[in-house]
């Protein structure tokens, strides 16, 4: 193994009266929470994308960050040297999982085909230090928006060639991914959107993302990949406006045209917000559907207006989180993927710990947090009493589809003016408070 991280050891649990920063305070993996481990409740992924090839820059100013492992040379030996700084990094902060885009993780060469013997030579040294740190791959994906060929869209590009390309390009992301044993696959459309409706014919190019996904599922099948393939929401950034919105545009999406059982939401944070929306309303949603498969976590800042990716530090927030989560019964083949990056001023390679740290305690409080709500029961037994009234008489005749308007009128007039019934907001709150 690499010797990057020279002075930092394995991290442990020190319990919440811990003053190491360098050490976990609520997150025991092996402790037991309604009967699962925290580490298999949670499922830890490092995003390779921001952890390994961040360097700190922002729309306004170049990269401030110096890595050990970044070296000058032949870019696939740069790769390799970079994935046993990753695995150093992931093994010492004792996370089960990462992920990656395929141009994370190898260069692009002069032709796909050499592209393509790039990524295999680095994934071959990937699946041997998958082996030595038994860390494994929870999902894959492709890289379809940092090209310039990929300007304009990859499934919704105007240009026949670029989508072939980008079926090419999915098609071998796919196979690394089975490769590496990885769990899920996730399709994230950066660029599958518009600038502006006066070029685009909306209809053809969601009628190709479409024929684009269904291919994709097909493929799946022909290569005997068993995990889940899961779809990213963004509503805008890098376009004005991008297809894959929130979850409910998604959700549409794929009931639209027949996809709802091939896959999966991969749900994050920020995008939620960018979205208008609170995370957890986004989470409830997919859920609802039988649609959340996974969860990206982060976190942006409400005075920007753009994707900051903060890690996540509010265990109010996360104990909603893991109430959802825990409510349906756990991500299963999902996880909590850090796509989260360092602040262009934390510099130090000992942050790039504390900031994992930090967001693995605050969701380890979390899911404290939410099974205790869920042991007590008050929450729930609070909001199933708001709506006792659909489970007899009438209301049970509603929710039954047993009645129709000319009976619920005559019962309407029988029955005269609804009670006034309080919300209890602020009673919901001040609980929510106390489990936090």
């Amino acid at each position: 193994m690499t010797d990057f991280f020279k002075g930092i050891d394995q991290i442990k649990y020190e319990g919440p009266r811990s003053k190491n920063a360098l050490a976990f305070k609520y997150y025991d993996p092996d402790h037991k929470v309604l009967g699962v481990s925290m580490r298999d409740h949670l499922r830890f992924s490092v995003a390779y994308w921001h952890t390994f090839r961040g360097t700190g820059g922002d729309p306004f100013g170049p990269g401030t960050m110096k890595r050990p492992w970044e070296t000058e040379g032949d870019p696939v030996e740069i790769a390799i040297q970079r994935a046993r700084a990753a695995f150093e990094f992931m093994r010492k902060l004792g996370v089960p999982y990462y992920c990656f885009h395929d141009r994370d993780v190898a260069p692009e060469g002069k032709t796909l085909a050499e592209t393509n013997r790039n990524l295999d030579a680095v994934v071959k040294v990937m699946k041997q230090l998958q082996a030595d740190t038994g860390i494994k791959l929870l999902w894959g994906t492709a890289n379809l928006f940092s090209h310039p060929r990929f300007m304009n869209g990859a499934a919704t590009n105007p240009d026949a060639h670029v989508f072939a390309y980008a079926a090419a390009q999915v098609k071998k992301a796919m196979e690394v991914t089975l490769e590496l044993g990885g769990e899920n696959y996730v399709f994230w459309g950066g660029r599958e959107g518009y600038q502006t409706l006066l070029n685009t014919d909306m209809k053809r190019e969601l009628d190709h993302m479409a024929r684009f996904l269904g291919m994709a599922a097909e493929f799946k099948r022909q290569i005997g990949f068993t995990g889940t393939l899961l779809i990213e929401p963004k509503p805008k950034e890098p376009t004005a406006h991008q297809y894959d919105f929130d979850a409910a545009t998604v959700i549409g999406f794929l009931r639209g045209y027949g996809l709802d059982k091939q896959f999966k939401l991969n749900l994050e944070c920020n995008h939620a917000t960018l979205a208008g929306h609170s995370f957890v309303h986004e989470l409830e949603l997919a859920s609802r559907y039988g649609l959340l498969g996974s969860v990206d976590a982060n976190r942006g800042d409400l005075l920007l207006g753009w994707d900051t990716d903060q890690f996540p530090m509010d265990a109010r927030e996360a104990a909603l989180v893991l109430n959802v989560i825990l409510k349906q019964g756990g991500l299963g083949s999902g996880g909590f993927n850090f796509d989260a990056k360092l602040r262009r001023e934390s510099t130090d390679l000992e942050d790039m710990f504390i900031a994992h740290i930090g967001g693995m305690d605050t969701l380890a409080r979390g899911l404290l947090a939410a099974a205790r709500m869920r042991e007590d029961g008050v929450l729930g037994g609070m909001v199933k009493e708001r709506y006792q009234s659909y489970d007899s008489g009438i209301g049970a005749k509603i929710e039954g589809g047993t009645t129709n308007f000319k009976e619920l009128e005559k019962w309407a007039l029988e029955a005269g003016e609804p009670d006034q019934r309080s919300g209890k907001q602020e009673q919901f709150e001040m609980l929510l408070n106390s489990y936090t």
